[in-house]
Order: structure tokens, then C-alpha cells, then sequence
């Protein structure tokens, strides 16, 4: 009975991890770099790699943004200000003006944006526009070039088949413990299992982690009968509850009064949340007798997401509304999920464990999805007389093309951010095209090619293209490497360092591919497995 189980789940893991492993990959690529996605969106923006980060008063910096505003939009329906931090020193201001008439818009339309200097509110030179960061961080659960919800349906679908790997791949292991500290290499398949064993033990707290918050970040869209019983057809009443903000029905008085000055209403905030520092003010309707100014507390002083918000009135400048000092278990317990799962709140040591876990998570499906062709290939070149069936070489082509060559793609991304011309229209566009350009022709390549050479070109490809990116940077009016570490510019340095080093790892891989010889049994038939043929994998 007992082998029969651990036989079940055998095929269960294998089944489950490999029918969605090549989506997997993608969304634990993008997710793993959305850790640092403000410091990729800094250094894909060289125009800002000078601004430093002054310990400009919050207070000071926010009456200098709104002194722009001021002038700049003055009858706005909305104000956002970012208040600047080590990790994004601009302060960023937007303001969301009134759509043209007949043309529909929501609060995100023509929404205009600029980066101040925070000690004098002086507009700094406009950077190029990119969506830097965000878009990989939103490829990683929306996807792309398809409507959102179809796309977190998609995610969602392939992580409820991760959890299923993961908790079956634990019910297979035998020796999960002595797992942790045993590989040896150059065995063939057997390397292949103790590497793709030890990179899921590693962090294996992590890959539960991950996958299970992941599901409940997403649960409101996958159970919203809870909500629709109560609130009907109202759920943005819900949300603004939840999250302790105007209600999204709000309307303007139209009748015109003097906005309350802003910075008492920070040194307020900031004192109810123990001298936490403010990360956003939103301004509703300034100059307006319906006024409010909602000040969100800075993330990363809590696991939980949910920062606190202070609803200040805003002619008046007294509280309107302020969190509930117990706001429930079951709010508590989203908090925490959802703050677990994107790690807003760790320090940069923090951040880094997150990064390196999820590289391993990375290895830990490459390595699965290489895995079933090993153990496969012998089977069929039995089978069809020394040859590869279609299924077999289908496998290996999308094996090549996501791990091989979604870096590649990745890579190409940011030399697109440089190479692209910056004042032409829907740049952003332009930056994800390049990118899923050449991750299409990869794939294309990879499926018609689908053997070791190919695996070298793309590797070999995707190493030069991140290992020559601080060279671009200091090329194309970004701060290099030296000059951001002596100004200490550590989110362009530390940017420059891993691309370096995800270069040299790539370019190893491709160097390393070449050496191994395939055996005579194997020369027949084309190899996707980088290190399966030959004695020395």
C-alpha cells in the first residue's frame, strides 16, 4: 500500500509539474525580479540615476509638491504624491485630469506624471517613459496581450498545479532530509535528480510559501460570492472599507475652497504610526469644499500589506476617518498573506533571500522540466529505431525556448529601454514588443532546432546580452558601475552586479555545453538536455 501510494504520487508530481512547467518558469523568472522591480525601473530610467536621495523632511517635501500642483493643475479631480525613498529618490507627483468630452476615462486616464526635486520642487529633466519594473511584475500574474482576468485565471490554474507538485514531490521523497546535502555530478540522470532535489529542498519553506499565498492573493476574483451576498453590485464599497479610503462613489461639491495645508496633516500621520515615515498622499478634489487627502504610511515597516491610511478632511484638516486599531483576523490574515508573498516589507537582506529563493525556484522547474526528457529519451529511441518521436522533440523545443530563451528575452528588454528612441509615441509598447519578439523567435528556433547547439546559442546569446549591460549603462547616460557605487547609487550598482553575474552563469552554461561528448548510442538523435549526453553530465 505504501508503494503504491508513493507511486501515485510519483506520477501525480511528474504529470502536474510538467503539463504547466513552462508557464511556471515564466511566472518565478518575472516574479523572482519584481523583488527588486523599483531598482530596475530606476536604472532603466538614466535620466534620474543622478538624483540623490536627500533627507529632505517629509513635511517640506510634500508642501513642495503641492506647490507644483498647484500651478500645474489646480482643477484636477485627483493629486498622487510619492514621497521619495532610498530605492526611487524622486518625488513623483501625478495629477489625473478630466477627460476630453465624449471620451470615456476612468481615474487612470490621462494621468500625467513628473519628478520633482523633493528639497526645492524643482521639475526634474522628464526621464523616458518605460514601464521599467511593473511589467514584469505584472507579466507574472497577468500575462500579456490578453485581458488581465483572463491571464490571473491562466496563473492561477498553473500555481493550484505547483502546490500540487510540491506537496506530492514531498509524499515521493523517501530521504528528503539526506536529499538536502547529496548530489553528485557528472552521473547523468542522476545529477539531474539531485540537483533538481536540492534546489526544491533548499527552499522548500519558500516554494510552499510562495505558491500558497500567491492563490490568496487572488481569491477575491476566485470566490467573490462572499462579497456579492453582502454588497451586491456595490463592490467597490467593499474595497474602500477594506482598505480604509473615500468610496470610490465620491462626487465633487463644485463649490471652490481653500485647500488645508498638507504638511501638519504628514507630522500627524506620522505620529499616530510611531514616527513611521508616509509613502503617498492623494489629494480628492482640491480646491474643493469636498476635499479629502487620504496619507498612506510608508511599506516595509510591517509584514502586512495593508498599510495604514489616514482620511484627512480636506479644508478643514481634521481626521475623517482613521484605522481601526483591531481591524479583524480575517483582514489581519490577508495582510499578511499578501505582504509575505511580495516582500514590500523586508530590508535589503530580506530581498535578497526572497531573490536567491526564488533563482531556485527557478532551477528547481528548469531542472523538472529536463528531468522527464531524460528519463524519456531512452524509451523512445527504443521505440522508434534510434529516433525522436514528435512529443519527446516538442518538449525539448519548449524547454530551450522558456529556459534558455526567456533570459535571453529579459535581456533584450533592457537593451531595448537604451537602443529605442525616447520621444516616440507608446515607447512602453515598443520596450515589450522587443521583448516578446525575441523570446517568439527563440521559441521558434528552439522548436525547429531543438538540440544542443541550439541550447548553446541561446544561452550563449542571452549571457552577452546581460553580461554587456553596464557597459550600455555607462554608454547611454546611465551612471556605470564605478560611479554608482562611489555615489552610492547602490540600486544601478547592485542592477549592473547581477546582470554581470547572470551573464558569466550563462555564459558558462553555453561554454560548459560544448565540452561534453555525447556517446555513440546518443549521437543519433538531437539532445534538448544541456548535460545528458556524455559521461561527463
Amino acid at each position: 500500500m505504501k508503494d503504491g501510494i508513493r507511486q501515485s504520487m510519483a506520477w501525480l508530481h511528474t504529470w502536474s509539474g510538467l503539463l504547466v512547467g513552462w508557464v511556471l518558469f515564466m511566472v518565478f523568472a518575472a516574479g523572482t525580479a519584481s523583488y527588486f522591480r523599483d531598482e530596475i525601473t530606476l536604472w532603466m530610467k538614466p535620466e534620474l540615476h543622478g538624483v540623490a536621495h536627500a533627507a529632505v523632511p517629509q513635511a517640506l517635501a510634500v508642501a513642495n509638491a503641492v506647490d507644483t500642483l498647484q500651478d500645474k493643475a489646480p482643477k484636477s479631480q485627483r493629486w498622487f504624491i510619492t514621497l521619495p525613498t532610498e530605492r526611487e529618490p524622486g518625488l513623483r507627483v501625478s495629477y489625473n485630469a478630466k477627460p476630453p468630452p465624449g471620451e470615456g476615462g476612468g481615474r487612470r486616464r490621462n494621468l500625467k506624471t513628473l519628478t520633482l526635486d523633493p528639497a526645492t520642487g524643482a521639475e526634474l529633466s522628464a526621464p523616458r517613459e518605460t514601464r521599467g519594473g511593473e511589467f514584469l511584475y505584472r507579466l507574472h500574474f497577468d500575462l500579456h496581450y490578453m485581458p488581465a482576468i483572463w491571464g490571473r485565471w491562466i496563473v492561477g490554474f498553473c500555481a493550484m498545479f505547483m502546490l500540487v507538485a510540491i506537496l506530492s514531490g514531498i509524499v515521493t521523497h523517501k530521504r528528503i532530509f539526506k536529499d538536502f546535502f547529496t548530489f553528485r555530478p557528472k552521473k547523468g540522470q542522476r545529477s539531474w535528480l539531485d540537483f533538481h532535489n536540492v534546489s526544491a529542498v533548499l527552499a522548500l519553506p519558500y516554494h510552499l510559501m510562495i505558491t500558497y499565498t500567491g492563490l490568496l492573493t487572488l481569491m477575491f476574483m476566485y470566490f467573490p460570492q462572499g462579497i456579492q451576498a453582502v454588497y451586491q453590485d456595490r463592490q467597490e464599497t467593499f474595497f474602500s472599507e477594506l482598505f480604509n479610503s473615500p468610496p470610490a462613489d465620491a462626487r465633487a461639491a463644485r463649490q471652490p475652497a481653500p485647500l488645508a495645508p498638507l504638511a501638519p496633516m504628514v507630522e500627524q500621520a506620522t505620529r499616530a504610526w510611531n514616527g513611521a515615515p508616509v509613502g503617498r498622499v492623494t489629494v480628492a478634489f482640491p480646491n474643493d469644499a469636498s476635499a479629502t487627502v487620504s496619507i498612506t504610511q510608508q511599506t516595509g515597516h510591517a509584514i502586512s500589506y495593508d498599510v495604514p491610511t489616514i482620511v484627512f478632511d480636506g479644508v478643514t484638516g481634521r481626521v475623517v476617518s482613521a484605522p481601526a486599531e483591531h481591524s479583524g483576523a480575517a483582514k489581519d490574515t490577508r495582510g499578511v498573506m499578501y505582504g509575505l508573498h511580495v516582500a514590500r516589507f523586508g530590508d535589503p537582506f530580506t530581498r535578497w533571500l526572497f531573490f536567491t529563493c526564488g533563482l531556485a525556484g527557478c532551477l528547481m522547474v528548469a531542472t523538472g522540466l529536463l528531468l522527464w526528457a531524460v528519463k524519456e529519451r531512452p524509451k523512445h529511441l527504443k521505440a522508434h529505431a534510434g529516433k525522436v518521436g514528435f512529443s519527446l522533440r516538442l518538449v525539448d523545443g519548449l524547454n530551450i525556448g522558456a529556459v534558455a530563451g526567456l533570459p535571453l528575452a529579459m535581456a533584450v528588454y533592457f537593451w531595448a529601454n537604451r537602443l529605442i528612441e525616447t520621444g516616440i509615441a507608446q515607447r512602453p509598447e515598443a520596450e515589450i514588443r522587443w521583448f516578446f519578439t525575441a523570446w517568439g523567435i527563440a521559441a521558434v528556433a528552439a522548436l525547429v532546432k531543438p538540440g544542443r547547439p541550439m541550447w548553446r546559442i541561446q544561452l550563449a546569446l542571452g549571457g552577452l546580452a546581460f553580461g554587456l549591460l553596464p557597459l550600455l549603462n555607462g554608454l547611454t547616460g546611465g551612471a556605470h558601475l564605478g560611479a554608482s557605487i562611489a555615489q552610492g547609487i547602490w540600486a544601478v550598482a547592485g542592477f549592473d552586479l547581477v546582470a554581470l553575474l547572470l551573464g558569466a552563469f550563462l555564459l558558462y552554461s553555453s561554454h560548459y555545453l560544448g565540452k561534453a561528448k555525447a556517446p555513440k548510442a546518443a549521437r543519433a538523435a538531437p539532445t534538448s538536455e544541456p548535460e545528458l549526453a556524455g559521461s561527463n553530465a
